[in-house]
């Protein structure tokens, strides 16, 4: 029986994986037999979130990185080399956003941070995932972007301008690299219920988060499982031939 978004055998490495949309699909990924390593800044809830895999008997592993320091993802790649013999996917999950206000208000350490992380991080990994996958006969790379980066996001430019960057690097690279074989894509998700929209939610009086909340015609916030089932696919051999596109899951928003 052919089982779909089959990973099973899949070399995985996810980024940002201790929460949120990396948490949920480094779980559905190894549950369905790819072996996953996570990795993240927040360290607790990483070791946590593996142990809990293995628990279950999943071949998962965390590493703790800072993905806007290029020595830690080098280091964080050639572990994943070690540990599972190769890499098959990368998920580059990893991201912050920023308090909403307008352009002229942010501040330096708002901008940075978010390109740092958001831009800089994404073209460390892309760019350490490149060197490996060559090695291994291709792969495919998955880019977390975001609906603000195929549209305006008033009041979270710097966090807009990073992902537009994102959309720009991995339609560039699947152009590059198609030739030996190593795919980019990208998702674009639009508000999601992570701990990260949550925070911004409690920051907005009840006015501002029905805004937020019924900003898709679906008038709710997605779900977590709904983009990690959607990056199952891409990971699978099902999405051979997509390279260079932006997967949007908004329940409509840019329809």
């Amino acid at each position: 029986m052919i089982t779909a978004a089959d990973v099973k055998g899949k070399r995985i490495l996810i980024t940002g994986g201790a929460s949120g949309i990396g948490a949920a699909s480094g779980l559905l990924l190894a549950r369905r037999g790819a072996s996953v390593i996570l990795s993240d800044l927040a360290i607790d809830q990483g070791e946590k979130l593996a142990s809990q895999g293995k628990q279950e008997g999943l071949d998962i592993t965390f590493k703790q990185v800072d993905v806007s320091a290029g020595s830690q993802v080098r280091s964080l790649f050639s572990f994943a080399m070690e540990t599972l013999g190769g890499i098959d996917v990368v998920l580059n999950n990893a991201g912050v956003d920023h308090e909403p206000r307008p352009l002229h208000e942010l501040t330096d350490e708002d901008f940075d941070r978010n390109i740092a992380i958001n831009l800089k991080g994404v073209w460390h990994c892309m760019r350490a995932a490149i060197a490996c996958m060559a090695s291994n006969g291709g792969g495919h790379v998955i880019n977390l972007a975001s609906i603000a980066g195929l549209r305006s996001a008033p009041s979270l430019s710097a966090y807009s301008a990073s992902k537009h960057g994102v959309v720009g690097l991995t339609k560039t690279a699947a152009l590059e690299y198609a030739k030996i074989n190593i795919r980019f894509n990208a998702v674009c998700p639009s508000f999601i219920d992570t701990p990260m929209v949550q925070n911004n939610l409690d920051k907005l009086d009840e006015r501002g988060k029905n805004l937020i909340v019924k900003a898709s015609p679906l008038k709710r916030l997605g779900h977590v499982d709904e983009i990690a089932n959607a990056i199952a696919w891409l990971a699978s051999d099902e999405s051979s031939f997509m390279n260079g596109h932006c997967l949007t899951l908004d329940g409509g928003m840019l329809a």
